[in-house]
């Protein structure tokens, strides 16, 4: 089909997550772009040569934005390539994947910018947008030229999953970025406290006989950089927050009014460290999955709005580094094509609505990156997914399209399937 041919979706139940509107009808995609919606879109009025799918009641949205995924490029392809995080990004209704700095060599140099996007651009099926090392090849000492990666197509900076530990090196890299207006993603963890811990410090680590992470590990450096964007006026996106003694200081911040912003993962808000049960290596996470209580503390800030965004996460590692003794094993989970899913047990538990969990996911993240994207308006562009919310499904791990099959969520059952993910008015995938 060719991409400027008019797609035309009936009988949907159109929520934008944007204006938390949500109505009963019909929408129009001509040139990439959403050009009618609402009630009075039905079948008849369909033009000419439009290709109409009937909805049959399902929900059409704006496409997932997912701040936080490891795509693979270059470097590690054994892991993860650009192809097949984009095929899993599509089949679980993620049009844009945000993909982080931790690739070899490192994003901290414009042509390295220009590799990503230009291997999105031939084998990508959703889009892909990098973001910039923080630091020269994410050791924290160096800050990297965020104007001449901002030039290049960059569209925030991290170090990834890595924590500046110098106070004065982060001073500075807020400082250029407020110059620049750039976004600030940082991964907060006291690496000398988090130590050699491999779950969250508790009760529960101490029968298990592992190592933990005290959840202090990550609110001292979130402390430390709330005091630091104070001082530079910076915007500063935490980028998984996952203890309540970090939301408390992330809410006072916002109440100060400081461009703060934070984001969490969708397994730390559907799982917890009982999850883990008989040292499930694939739910070996950083940081680690947290008690219940900070779950709950967690899903009651998303439904607030204190929690921005909501990221996948996804990092994929293969056999060989999980197929370990828990302790040794590698953290990190595949999540982009069970994000929504996932998130849609907090709508079905009736923790969260519908709206506020698609804003946290496409709205929020688009309107930090500055996108046009997470808006279901006329004029808007068409990136949307169709899903019907209640379908149920079993995760099987030999069907995701990612390269590794780390999924925490291995045979969970689910509700929520995406039927098809429209990317600038094309079909990129179909049920």
């Amino acid at each position: 089909m060719s991409a400027h041919a008019p797609l035309f979706f009936v009988n949907a139940r159109l929520v934008d997550p944007a204006s938390g509107v949500e109505t009963r009808g019909g929408l129009l995609i001509q040139d990439g772009r959403i050009a009618d919606l609402g009630p009075s879109i039905t079948v008849d009025g369909a033009p000419e040569g439009a290709r109409i799918v009937d909805c049959e009641g399902d929900v059409v949205a704006p496409g997932l934005v997912d701040l936080q995924a490891f795509v693979g490029e270059p470097g590690a392809e054994h892991r993860e390539t650009i192809a097949t995080a984009t095929a899993a990004a599509a089949a679980g209704g993620v049009t844009t994947i945000v993909a982080t700095p931790e690739t070899s060599p490192a994003v901290d140099d414009p042509a390295v910018v220009d590799f990503v996007l230009r291997r999105a651009r031939d084998t990508g099926r959703v889009r892909v947008l990098p973001m910039a090392a923080l630091t020269k090849n994410r050791e924290g000492r160096e800050i990297s030229e965020f104007g001449l990666l901002r030039q290049a197509g960059a569209v925030a900076f991290s170090d990834g999953s890595r924590s500046i530990r110098n106070a004065q090196v982060m001073r500075r890299a807020l400082t250029y970025a407020r110059d620049f207006d750039a976004l600030v993603v940082h991964f907060a963890e006291d690496r000398d406290l988090s130590g050699e811990g491999v779950m969250n410090e508790g009760e529960f680590a101490a029968r298990l006989g592992l190592a933990g992470v005290p959840r202090e590990a990550e609110a001292i450096v979130v402390d430390r950089d709330l005091r630091l964007v104070e001082l530079t006026r910076a915007r500063y996106h935490a980028a998984v927050v996952t203890a309540s003694l970090s939301l408390a200081a992330i809410e006072a911040a916002k109440e100060r009014g400081l461009p703060v912003t934070c984001g969490t993962s969708i397994n730390h808000l559907t799982l917890n460290e009982n999850d883990i049960g008989d040292y499930r290596t694939f739910l070996k996470l950083r940081p680690p999955l947290r008690h219940e209580d900070e779950r709950r503390a967690l899903v009651e800030a998303v439904a607030s709005g204190l929690v921005d965004v909501i990221v996948s996460d996804h990092d994929p590692q293969d056999v060989e580094t999980k197929r370990l003794p828990f302790a040794e094993a590698e953290p990190g989970a595949v999540g982009l094509e069970t994000m929504l899913a996932a998130g849609l047990r907090l709508v079905h538990s009736g923790d969260v609505s519908l709206a506020t969990l698609l804003r946290a996911m496409s709205t929020r993240p688009a309107e930090l990156l500055g996108l046009e994207q997470g808006r279901l308006a006329r004029g808007a562009p068409a990136d949307l997914v169709r899903f019907d919310p209640d379908e149920p499904f079993v995760v099987d791990p030999a069907g995701l399209h990612s390269r590794c099959k780390n999924t925490p969520f291995d045979t969970a059952r689910l509700q929520g399937r995406v039927k098809s993910t429209v990317l600038a008015g094309e079909i990129v995938f179909e049920l």
